[in-house]
């Protein structure tokens, strides 16, 4: 059982930095690859990027490509998020999420999702 809590949204303005953090409980987060999804009312949960167990290899959804970076630090049990050059459309709930599979880019391959925290983008 892994526990996700995720913090650092905010309202921030068109061209402005966030990072999310994602801090998971128990002894083994590094057992998992790690994902972000975003979410707007309405709509289903979209993939926005994933880390493998070590770090090592990443994937990114093509909108956030060059500007978002996902890291992790196993020692801490957590995942970050670095969004920058922010855009309005980026506006949406974010998800951390754990998975078995090595670098999962679909909802349906994460066993544990955290609460989400919301990020609004002004223009």
């Amino acid at each position: 059982q892994v526990q996700l809590v995720e913090s650092g949204g905010g309202l921030v303005q068109a061209g402005g930095s966030l990072r999310l953090s994602c801090a998971a409980s128990g002894r083994t987060f590094s057992r998992y690859a790690m994902g972000w999804f975003g979410q707007t009312p309405g709509k289903e949960r979209e993939f926005v990027a994933a880390i493998t167990r070590s770090g090592s290899s990443t994937q990114y959804a093509d909108s956030v490509k060059g500007r978002f970076t996902i890291s992790r630090d196993n020692a801490k049990g957590t995942v970050y998020l670095q969004m920058n050059s922010l855009k309005p459309e980026d506006t949406a709930v974010y998800y951390c999420a754990a998975s078995l599979a090595p670098l999962p880019d679909r909802q349906e391959l994460y066993n544990y999702w955290g609460q989400g925290t919301q990020v609004t983008v002004s223009s």
